[in-house]
């Protein structure tokens, strides 16, 4: 399970691998997760990759994959360029990545990658604070699919009023360009889909209480990321502590960190977990939901230690 190393797009990168699983760290720039693939299905890498000579949005490069960046978003701080070599340390069964102190926010992230048998990545997000002053922040973990794919927010279980469920217990956050009219998105009983294909225009949703898991069905693999939102704190943007946008282009699941003062010299951690699950159909549907996707998750969710 230890990384072996090769290149990526003339880079230097990581590969790390199980007999289910595949995956290309960058170390050259980054950190980014820049694939991540089943290798008993046929859909690929499910990561999105842009074209080297993509543009640049406000001086930073996406490049596509899972990174990390800091929220609550803003022009200058979260768009900070990765373009930096990252220090490596090789684990018994990932790598840990450190990038250099960003010199605009006085942050320094970090990311681990660790694989935990033959279907689960563990992956942790750090940002510690190298200035003079406490900065209030949350961890951001975003994952960027290529287009094409359906994905899903599962809804917390229901209640029912005539047993004395009276008071709320999670919130939809859209942003000013959502439009939850379009097809893109479909309200299901237990979960919101997003269907990317749909997508004419950038879309974005959060939620502020969730099961903890959403996931990306593309051609027949699903992608899970899993993150467990803690009780009572605080979370950027309305209290979400998920978030999934599309444009059509891209569909970018995000998980958040707890909002706070972060003193100089301090570390906030925030831990995801991945699967990829082969073989269950696209969940647009109830039915598809309720008697495949979620029991699969679940049976998954039960072997995290």
């Amino acid at each position: 399970m230890k990384p072996s190393r090769t290149d990526y797009r003339g880079g230097d990168a990581l590969a790390l691998a199980t007999k289910q699983l595949e995956l290309i760290v960058t170390t050259s720039v980054g950190p980014r997760v820049i694939s991540l693939r089943s290798r008993a299905g046929r859909a690929g890498n499910l990561f999105l990759e842009l074209p080297a000579d993509a543009p640049r949005y406000h001086g930073h490069y996406l490049r596509g994959g899972h990174r990390l960046w800091h929220s609550p978003e803003h022009i200058v701080r979260s768009y900070q360029p990765d373009d930096e070599p990252s220090a490596v340390k090789i684990l018994p069964r990932g790598v840990a990545l450190t990038p250099p102190v960003e010199a605009k926010t006085g942050l320094q992230k970090g990311m681990k990658i660790e694989l935990q048998g033959e279907r689960t990545v563990r992956v942790s997000h750090t940002l510690t604070n190298r200035g003079l002053w406490p900065v209030e922040v949350a961890p951001w973990a975003l994952t960027m699919l290529r287009p094409g794919g359906y994905g899903v927010l599962p809804l917390p279980p229901k209640g029912d009023h005539a047993k004395g469920d009276l008071l709320p217990t999670y919130a939809l956050v859209p942003w000013t360009f959502t439009d939850l009219s379009l097809p893109v998105w479909k309200f299901g009983r237990n979960f919101v889909g997003i269907d990317v294909a749909k997508a004419k225009s950038a879309q974005k949703l959060g939620i502020t209480h969730y099961p903890g898991w959403s996931a990306c069905w593309l051609e027949g693999a699903t992608f899970v990321k899993y993150a467990a939102p803690v009780a009572g704190a605080t979370y950027p943007d309305c209290g979400s502590c998920c978030e999934a946008f599309t444009n059509g282009e891209v569909l970018e699941l995000e998980t958040l960190g707890v909002l706070g003062k972060l003193a100089p010299g301090r570390t906030a951690t925030h831990v995801e977990w991945w699967t990829v699950l082969d073989g269950l159909p696209r969940p647009d549907t109830d039915a598809a939901f309720d008697r495949h996707l979620a029991p699969a998750v679940a049976r998954w969710l039960g072997t995290l230690k």
